[in-house]
C-alpha cells in the first residue's frame, strides 16, 4: 500500500536530523584524532628526550662521589635504581604510540603503521593469531597424513609445502607486527620461522627423481610428528600463559611462543620427550640430506641446502631446549634453598 505524502515527509525529517547529527559527530571525531595526533607526537618526543636525558643522567651518577651521609647514599641508590627500570616504562608507553617499522616489516609492508593503539585492539590481534597458528598446524598435519598414507603425488607434495611456506611467512609477518605493539618474541623463536620458511621454499623446488623419493617419506612422517607436538605445545602453552597472566606473573602481549620460557615443571618434563626427539629427528634428517649429497648421482642443489637447514634447525633448537631447562632447574633449586 503506497504511503502518503505526510508520512514521506515525516520520514525525510527524522533522516535529515541524523544526518546532521552523523555530520557532527564526524566532525567532533576528526577533531579528536588531530588531537591524538597532537599527543602523540608529544609523547614520542618527550619519551626521546627523556631517554636522552636518562642516559647522560647515568653518567653523571656513576662519575658521582656518594656524601658523607647516609641519606646521601640512600639518594644515589635509588637514582641508580630508577635509571634501570626507567626504560621498560618507556617501552611500554611506546608500544601505544605508532612507530617506524622494522626493516623486515619495511621491505614487505612499506611504510604502513601497523601500531594497535588500544589494549582491545593487541588482545584480539593476538588472539587471532593464536587461532591461526593452531588452526594451520592442524590442517598441516592433516595434509602430511594423506601424503603420507593414502596419495603419492609430486603436486599434492608441491601443495604441502606451497602451505608451510605461506605458514611460516604469515607467521614472520604476524610476529613482526606483534613485536611492534609490545610483544617479547625475541631470539632464536624469530630466527627459527625464517629458516623454516626458507627450508619449506626449498623443498617447493626439489624436482621430482630418485633422491626427492628417497627422502619424501622421511619428511612426511616428520612433518606430521612436527604438527603434532606444536599443537601438544600450543595448547598447554595456551594453558600456562592463561594461569600466569591471571596471577599477574606474565604480560598480557606474551603469546605461546614466548610461553616455552615459563612452563611448570610438570608439563616441561612430559612435552621433553616429544621435543627432543624431534629436535634430534631435525639430526637425522640433515645428516640423511648430507649423505644423500654424496652420492654420485646427486645433481640437485636443494638436497645440500635443505640439509644445512635442518642442521640449523637442530643445533638452534636443541640448545634452546637445553638452556630454557637449565634456567628452570636453577629457578626451581633457587626456590627450594629460600623454603
Amino acid at each position: 500500500m503506497p504511503q502518503g505524502l505526510p508520512e514521506v515527509l515525516e520520514e525525510w525529517k527524522w533522516l535529515e536530523e541524523e544526518y546532521q547529527q552523523l555530520q557532527e559527530t564526524h566532525r567532533i571525531y576528526l577533531q579528536k584524532l588531530d588531537e591524538i595526533s597532537n599527543l602523540q607526537k608529544n609523547c614520542s618526543s618527550s619519551i626521546s628526550r627523556q631517554r636522552k636525558r636518562l642516559n647522560e643522567m647515568s653518567h653523571l651518577v656513576k662519575k658521582c662521589n656518594k656524601g658523607p651521609s647516609e641519606e646521601d647514599v640512600k639518594k644515589l641508590e635509588e637514582i641508580k635504581e630508577k635509571t634501570r627500570t626507567r626504560p621498560n616504562a618507556f617501552s611500554e608507553m611506546e608500544s601505544f604510540l605508532p612507530k617506524k617499522n622494522g626493516l623486515y616489516l619495511s621491505l614487505v609492508l612499506g611504510n604502513v603503521n601497523v601500531t594497535l593503539l588500544n589494549k582491545q585492539a593487541k588482545f584480539a590481534y593476538k588472539d587471532e593469531y593464536e587461532k591461526f597458528k593452531l588452526y594451520l598446524t592442524v590442517v598441516l598435519m592433516l595434509f602430511s597424513f594423506i601424503c603420507y598414507f593414502f596419495v603419492s603425488y609430486r603436486f599434492l607434495d608441491a601443495i604441502l609445502n606451497f602451505l608451510l611456506v605461506f605458514y611460516y611467512c604469515t607467521l614472520t609477518i604476524r610476529e613482526s607486527i606483534l613485536i611492534t605493539n609490545g610483544s617479547r618474541i625475541k631470539g632464536w623463536w624469530v630466527f627459527h620461522h625464517y629458516i623454516s620458511a626458507f627450508l619449506s621454499g626449498v623443498m617447493l623446488t626439489w624436482p621430482d627423481g630418485n633422491l626427492y623419493k628417497l627422502f619424501r617419506n622421511q619428511f612426511l612422517a616428520y612433518s606430521v610428528y612436527q604438527s603434532f607436538v606444536q599443537c601438544l605445545q600450543c595448547y598447554y602453552q595456551s594453558g600456562c600463559l592463561y594461569r600466569l597472566r591471571a596471577l599477574g606473573e606474565r604480560h598480557n602481549m606474551d603469546l605461546t611462543v614466548e610461553g616455552f620460557q615459563s612452563w611448570m615443571w610438570k608439563g616441561l618434563t612430559f612435552l621433553l620427550p616429544f621435543l627432543f626427539f624431534g629436535h634430534f629427528w631435525q639430526l637425522f634428517n640433515g645428516l640423511s640430506l648430507f649423505r644423500m649429497a654424496q652420492l654420485p648421482d646427486c645433481k640437485e642443489w636443494q638436497v645440500m641446502m635443505c640439509g644445512a637447514c635442518f642442521l640449523i634447525l637442530f643445533l638452534g633448537n636443541f640448545f634452546t631446549t637445553v638452556a630454557v631447562v637449565r634456567q628452570k632447574l636453577k629457578t626451581r633449586n633457587q626456590k627450594r634453598k629460600s623454603l
